[in-house]
């Protein structure tokens, strides 16, 4: 398994080189300068020619793509990740300030999805064609079918302005207690792990209602077993794959929705701080966000063979053999 997993590991790095080539590319090709626009008319205009000039070669602009992209990856495997274009911050300081609000609004919205999630699927399914599968049948149909910018709209007219319950904004406050700062996540967590309550909920009830048919959960009732045996014990734990399967393709679509919910919550992350950098064609913080949330997917991708061959027996013999 170890060796396995070192050999996908490294399979990631050639996968990353030419990902963060096509991200240069696509980068170099978007018309505008970066250096001059996030600097106002009257102080481009009070400057000349030659001045810009040696701000574009103090940056490394002036070079041909080829040579800046080198420069960048050298750098990178020298660990410097560089400096923002816009205001000059390091970008490793950068990840340092956002990207744990990013990881903690994500882990909490991973945590709330999977509880509510699995809750309702499991009802869902021991309660088939009851009031409860229709209401869950319903929420999953809506939840899959929103969009997170909608869903958080609504979150924020509902909970925020109606009535009052949490911030509108996820913007910590300071000099708050932690339960304090807690009222701040709920509503972008909510609304970042709607859509994988939905589906999550939808996959456990269909592996559940497979499992319940099965002959040895037949044979659990035939000898009597409680209820929360025969369905936590026997069924859930039989069920269990699907649905692990299901979240870790979904891990993925967590950090990257964080990007529009953090848009709409105005969240201090690292997806509100990629979108201002697009918007400020602060291309060396584009690059470096985008390539991180690119190996955060593919690092999933990982993780979810990794739990497949934990999770199945067919799985580790499969690997023992073609050893």
């Amino acid at each position: 398994m170890l060796k396995y997993f070192i050999k996908r590991v490294l399979s990631l790095i050639p996968m990353l080189l030419v990902i963060s080539i096509l991200i240069f590319i696509l980068l170099d090709l978007t018309p505008g300068d970066p250096l001059t626009h996030f600097m106002s008319p009257d102080l481009i205009a009070s400057m000349s020619t030659e001045q810009l000039d040696d701000m574009r070669e103090a940056y490394g602009l002036n070079d041909p793509a080829p040579v800046r992209y080198l420069r960048w990856l050298g750098n990178i495997l020298k660990g410097d990740l560089g400096r923002s274009i816009s205001n000059g911050a390091p970008i490793s300081q950068i990840f340092a300030n956002l990207l744990p609000s990013t990881l903690k609004l994500s882990l909490a919205a991973l945590v709330i999805s999977t509880v509510l999630g699995l809750l309702f699927g499991i009802l869902a399914a021991i309660y088939q064609d009851s009031i409860i599968d229709y209401i869950c049948s319903i929420f999953g149909i809506i939840g899959i079918s929103f969009p997170e910018f909608f869903v958080g709209i609504c979150f924020i007219q509902i909970f925020a302005i109606k009535l009052g319950w949490f911030p509108a904004q996820g913007r910590v406050g300071d000099g708050l207690s932690w339960f304090q700062n807690l009222r701040y996540i709920v509503l972008p967590s909510c609304a970042l792990g709607f859509s994988l309550t939905a589906a999550l909920m939808r996959y456990a009830r269909s592996s559940m209602l497979e499992v319940l048919n099965k002959d040895y959960i037949k044979t659990a009732w035939s000898k009597g077993l409680s209820a929360r045996r025969v369905y936590m014990k026997h069924a859930f734990r039989n069920a269990l794959m699907p649905i692990v399967l299901v979240i870790c393709l979904r891990l993925p679509m967590l950090v990257g929705g964080s990007v529009v919910i953090e848009t709409v919550f105005s969240y201090s992350g690292i997806g509100q701080k990629l979108v201002d950098s697009i918007n400020a064609k602060d291309y060396t913080v584009v690059m470096m966000v985008t390539l991180v949330l690119t190996a955060i997917t593919l690092l999933a991708s990982v993780l979810l063979d990794l739990l497949t061959a934990a999770l199945d027996p067919r799985m580790r013999l499969d690997s023992k053999r073609s050893e």
